[in-house]
This record gives structure tokens, sequence and C-alpha cells, in this order.
């Protein structure tokens, strides 16, 4: 189900404990960065926090992720994950993403499908209409 989506965004800074031994962002923050940006953007943005999720008994799981990486982040360096809702699925979202520097050069894109899980069961369920309207902005 494709649905009507802004971008939005989040600004956020590398710390000293996301760097490697290569002297740049570990890979597997950048996942972080993202999951980072959606918590914010869920609250800020839609107007449903992740403890609105979970007070419904919802939770969200990934089920896959993609990231292409094109440069590299740096110690200190502030940048944007933008991310939007590319696809509403019956029982999941994709959601895209860019990082972007200050430069306005792009560190990364990808996406992320999840699914919605039934807190109790936890197994895959329906998205309700009413958080499709929430997030259809």
């Amino acid at each position: 189900m494709n649905i009507n989506t802004s971008k939005f965004e989040t600004e956020l800074q590398v710390r000293p404990d996301d760097i490697d031994m290569n002297n740049h962002v570990h890979s597997s923050r950048y996942m972080d960065y993202v999951l980072a940006a959606r918590y914010d953007q869920m609250e800020r943005c839609y107007q449903m926090p992740m403890s609105e999720f979970i007070k419904h008994n919802f939770a969200w799981v990934i089920e896959s992720t993609f990231i292409e990486f094109k440069r590299p982040l740096l110690i200190g360096e502030k940048f944007i994950v933008r991310t939007w809702i590319d696809e509403m699925l019956p029982k999941g979202v994709k959601v895209s993403f860019e990082i972007v520097k200050k430069n306005n050069k792009i560190s990364c894109a990808g996406n992320f499908k999840y699914t919605m899980i039934d807190a109790t069961s936890l197994r895959a369920t329906t998205i309700p209409e009413w958080i499709v309207a929430r997030y259809s902005i």
C-alpha cells in the first residue's frame, strides 16, 4: 500500500566510541544512527512515540536492512539522518534513509524493512488503520 509521506530529519554527531580501527565510523553504527533518528521522528514528527506502540501491545522488528556506503563519517562530525516511509505493507513498513554530511554529500543510503508484531505472541500482525493514518503525513 503506497501512502503519501514526508521526509524527516534528525541531526546527530559522531562520538569517539563510534570510531573503528580505520579511524572512521564503524559500519554497525550507521544502523544505530538510523534507529536513533526514527525514535526521535516517531515522537517529534509523527506524534506517536514507541511507548504508544508498547501501550497497544505492538512492537517492531527488523526484517532486513540494506546500506550502501559512499563516504565515511569521522570523529566529531555532525550529520543529518533523513528518513521516509517508502512503502506501507499489511504487516510492515519499508523505511528508506540517507545519512548526509554537512557538505550535503551522502555518507550512506539504504532502507530497513520492519515487521509489526504482537508483543505477547511475538508474531507478525496487521498494522491497524489508525496507525497507518498517523504515519501517512
